[in-house]
């Protein structure tokens, strides 16, 4: 008997790494289905999202307020940031020494921003942070993410928008931090950051969409149960990052919220783009869907 292909795709991160290696490495009896992954940047995936290319792929939150009539949000997968946890709370607003105390308190200079996606939640929080601060002069300019640091030192920008591993280390590249953006949205609306998510195609029939986030769930279990074994496994996509702290990176975004968004986690989803529609982001009001493990 011919298994289904379902087409999964995820970032090239130590993270997302960490989340799929049971369903990557065949830890897992997947039954009738056969999983195949795809590793492309986070922004790429949003764009491919619009075509309906994969039956399962991680998104944006933002992304996620264009795509609701296709996709919903499975209620594990997710990558939340959690200023309470002592770590980036979520995306780091970053500037070199010199032009770090401007880019915080002349208000008035324009600045120039390398963002890592214009559908990125990252985005639409430093559009929230930005609209608060009064600031209507910064420019956003799309760069790939894991070239934005060195585009900053260069004086291309201004400043810089950094997700994934280099938020742990922008430091070591003498970098200062203007803002963490995870830290300013709790203090806003007490709640942690919905970064991303994965989403699964509505038009799957309901026992495959079932069957499909019960598989994902258990991935995301496996890691956390099996985690040496599955950090060896994401070391290969931490790009240069020690074992330390690939270990710290996969903690920040592969933990109980991955498990289940939990009630809070769902209602920061919900006020995240209720914010972003309020703020002329978004084109609509988004009522997020959840599918949990059948």
């Amino acid at each position: 008997m011919s298994k289904q292909t379902i087409h999964v795709g995820h970032s090239p991160d130590s993270d997302d790494a960490f989340m799929f290696h049971a369903l990557a490495n065949g830890k897992l009896d997947t039954g009738s289905y056969e999983f195949r992954h795809e590793l492309v940047d986070i922004e790429t995936l949003n764009r491919r999202a619009f075509h309906g290319e994969l039956e399962l792929t991680a998104i944006s939150v933002h992304a996620y307020a264009y795509l609701n009539d296709a996709y919903a949000l499975c209620n594990c997968g997710a990558s939340m940031g959690d200023a309470r946890l002592g770590l980036p709370g979520g995306p780091v607003l970053i500037a070199c020494p010199t032009q770090a105390d401007r880019a915080a308190y002349d208000k008035k200079s324009p600045l120039r921003i390398a963002i890592p996606g214009e559908l990125t939640t990252a985005c639409l929080v430093l559009k929230l942070y930005l609209a608060k601060e009064g600031r209507s002069n910064a420019e956003l300019v799309p760069h790939p993410f894991d070239q934005i640091t060195e585009a900053v030192q260069s004086g291309k920008f201004d400043a810089g928008l950094i997700i994934h591993e280099g938020q742990l280390t922008y430091q070591q590249s003498g970098m200062e931090l203007i803002v963490d953006l995870g830290v300013w949205w709790m203090s806003q609306s007490g709640l942690p950051l919905p970064l991303g998510a994965n989403a699964i195609r509505r038009d799957l029939p309901g026992q495959t969409i079932s069957a499909v986030v019960k598989l994902l769930h258990r991935s995301i279990q496996y890691a956390l149960n099996h985690r040496a074994e599955a950090l060896d496994y994401a070391l290969q996509y931490g790009r240069g990052l020690s074992r330390g702290n690939a270990d710290k990176f996969v903690g920040m975004y592969v933990n109980d919220w991955t498990l289940d968004f939990g009630e809070e986690g769902r209602r920061a989803v919900k006020e995240l783009l209720q914010q972003a529609y309020d703020q002329g982001i978004v084109p609509k009001r988004v009522v997020p869907e959840f599918i949990f493990p059948g």
